[in-house]
């Protein structure tokens, strides 16, 4: 089911995206990332990392999920136990996910940075709404197609 806000005369559709990043020396490389038609799966995804990679800290991570196709994401090695803990207390805390669920649902992108100061590694969990059918009928309108001209 995907979210429709009401518009000038239209509903306008919006998907959700999902990322995680990691910072370190200066370069972010993606772990992964989803796209998904609303915004508790993305932020059901978005737990589903943040316990992974928490999890993860110091052994293996468990198993990819088999659910809706989700790319979970790559590992990452934390080198002091607050990251962990932090994304742990992220996933778990309930007033929490309601207001990255309210940041989704007005529009605005719902974002959890954690770092691991012993090595300046940052790691950034991220959603956001996109707008694809709402774009494409904007740049539509902003940008007539030029007049066809034929047999020149």
């Amino acid at each position: 089911m995907r979210a429709a806000l009401p518009g000038a005369g239209r509903a306008r559709v919006l998907d959700y995206v999902a990322a995680v990043t990691v910072t370190a020396g200066g370069r972010a490389l993606p772990l992964g990332g989803v796209a998904l038609p609303n915004r508790r799966l993305v932020l059901r995804w978005l737990r589903r990392q943040a316990l992974r990679l928490a999890d993860g800290h110091g052994r293996g991570l468990p198993p990819a999920a088999p659910w809706l196709g989700a790319r979970d994401v790559r590992p990452v090695a934390f080198h002091g136990c607050d990251a962990p803990e932090a994304l742990r207390a992220w996933a778990d805390d309930h007033g929490r996910q309601d207001h990255a669920l309210g940041a989704l649902e007005s529009g605005r992108p719902a974002l959890l940075t954690v770092v691991d100061p012993f090595v300046g590694l940052r790691v950034t969990l991220g959603a956001w709404p996109v707008d694809l059918w709402g774009w494409t009928a904007e740049a539509s309108a902003a940008h007539p197609s030029p007049p066809r001209t034929e047999g020149a």
